[in-house]
């Protein structure tokens, strides 16, 4: 029987990224957007906070764009703060790029693992799905989800007890499958 496991974010990741008054280099996003016009043409911000000062930062989400080709949904969002549309943002390639910047997901997701029923069995195939993009090394989610220690899990890879067709030792941010042979 094939088991689900889902990787879920459980608060917004911390932003890496310089600070100019201090030198830290994480900064807290809160929601908070600021959008500005210039005639027919919009500017919009993601605000955040540095950890360490408290000094506010922009990340650029919208450039000098014509507010006609801007969806109204889009506006009301970024007029409302909505904490959704900042979690979408962050993990937008396109703005993290523009901006420089990268994520902190240390201590911001979780995985659910729908109990431990599977631990007793001989073969264990498990699927493990991302609800976001969160970069974690597989064996780590492994041993988190089979109550094993890191270095188990190396002995079993090493053995051809653990077998995936993804790099279990590398980062990964996208679904993956595996089969776990005790």
């Amino acid at each position: 029987m094939l088991e689900n496991w889902v990787v879920i974010p459980t608060c917004l990741p911390l932003v890496l990224r310089r600070c100019h008054t201090c030198a830290s280099e994480r900064f807290r996003a809160n929601g908070k957007f600021r959008v500005n016009a210039h005639h027919k043409l919009l500017d919009a911000w993601l605000l955040v906070l540095c950890t360490s000062c408290g000094d506010t930062a922009k990340l650029s989400v919208l450039e000098r764009v014509n507010v006609r080709s801007v969806r109204p949904e889009l506006l009301d969002r970024l007029h409302d703060n909505d904490l959704g549309l900042t979690a979408e943002l962050l993990q937008d390639p396109g703005v993290q790029r523009r901006n420089r910047i990268a994520l902190d997901w240390a201590g911001a997701w979780r995985l659910d693992t729908n109990g431990s029923d599977h631990l007793d069995r001989e073969v264990i195939d498990v699927s493990v799905r991302f609800a976001a993009r969160i970069p974690v090394r597989p064996v780590r989610l492994i041993a988190e989800g089979c109550g094993l220690s890191g270095a188990e899990v190396g002995r079993l890879i090493t053995e051809g007890n653990l077998v995936s067709a993804v790099r279990l030792n590398a980062k990964l941010s996208g679904d993956f499958t595996f089969t776990l042979k005790r």
